[in-house]
């Protein structure tokens, strides 16, 4: 069984990579590019389990944040809600901007969406993603903060739903929204995508289903969410999780990020 699904892997991640390498996955432009608050110290995080797994998403960039610049450590508060394969529709977020919650005090800097894997396979789940952006972006704007959304990850091996083109669908409706409302995009699906590029051999994401960011996986997405939101370069951050991730793949791990930053963005 492990056997036909690394066979599987594999011939579908060469179906991937001859895609991204022929501009398959090529969207339109991200309008904002730029981060778009100078070292964000507030950040709301809503997402799903794509965020908490692995000791959640939230808790590595604060410690990369942290990692880059030490001084600014205790001004930096997270909150963060997550649920299980929630879409955006699930979330209250004009509720969770509310003066208090979450414990916490003022506003926000920054509010990061995260959708539900799948939403960019169907028309149902790409209305209802765009939609929500609309609706909480106004809210999110009105509390004065600024709304970015998280690029996920495509599908590999042995979801069913794996596809060489769907790296191509996630980023043509998270940039077109994003470039709808004027919001700034995390582009986390796209270095998953180069990671795999250069190293097939590097799994990043679970065994078990194709769809869960394994712990490299979760350190990769770290690194490009540290790289865009405070507009410096991951590589050389001393931020290993404690030891778990090693010296010469964390700094794989880096650069990859930053170098999809800097080409998602036009940063030279």
């Amino acid at each position: 069984m492990r056997n036909r699904i690394a066979a599987s892997f594999k011939s579908v991640l060469f179906s991937v990579l001859v895609a991204y390498a022929a501009g398959v996955v090529a969207a339109d432009k991200p309008s904002v590019t730029q981060p778009p608050v100078d070292s964000p110290k507030k950040i709301l995080f809503v997402g799903n389990s794509y965020m908490y797994y692995n000791d959640s998403l939230h808790n590595h960039v604060r410690r990369m944040a942290a990692g880059g610049d030490a001084a600014a450590e205790k001004a930096l508060t997270y909150k963060s809600e997550f649920m299980g394969g929630a879409p955006l529709a699930w979330h209250d977020v004009k509720g969770l901007l509310e003066p208090g919650r979450l414990g916490m005090k003022g506003h926000y800097d920054l509010v990061v969406l995260q959708g539900n894997s799948g939403a960019a396979l169907s028309d149902k789940g790409k209305a209802s993603f765009h939609d929500k952006v609309v609706e909480f972006n106004a809210e999110i704007t009105k509390s004065g903060a600024k709304t970015v959304l998280y690029m996920t990850h495509a599908y590999v091996p042995p979801h069913k739903k794996t596809s060489p083109d769907m790296t191509g669908k996630v980023e043509d409706l998270y940039v077109s929204t994003a470039n709808e409302v004027g919001a700034y995009v995390i582009p986390v699906g796209l270095a998953f995508a180069e990671s795999y590029r250069r190293r097939p051999d590097l799994r990043i994401h679970k065994d078990f289903d194709g769809s869960h960011p394994n712990m490299l996986g979760t350190y990769l997405a770290t690194s490009v969410v540290y790289a865009s939101l405070y507009g410096k370069s991951p590589v050389g951050n001393a931020y290993d999780y404690f030891g778990a991730v090693d010296k010469k793949t964390a700094e794989y791990l880096q650069q990859v990020a930053w170098d999809t930053v800097r080409k998602f963005y036009g940063w030279k």
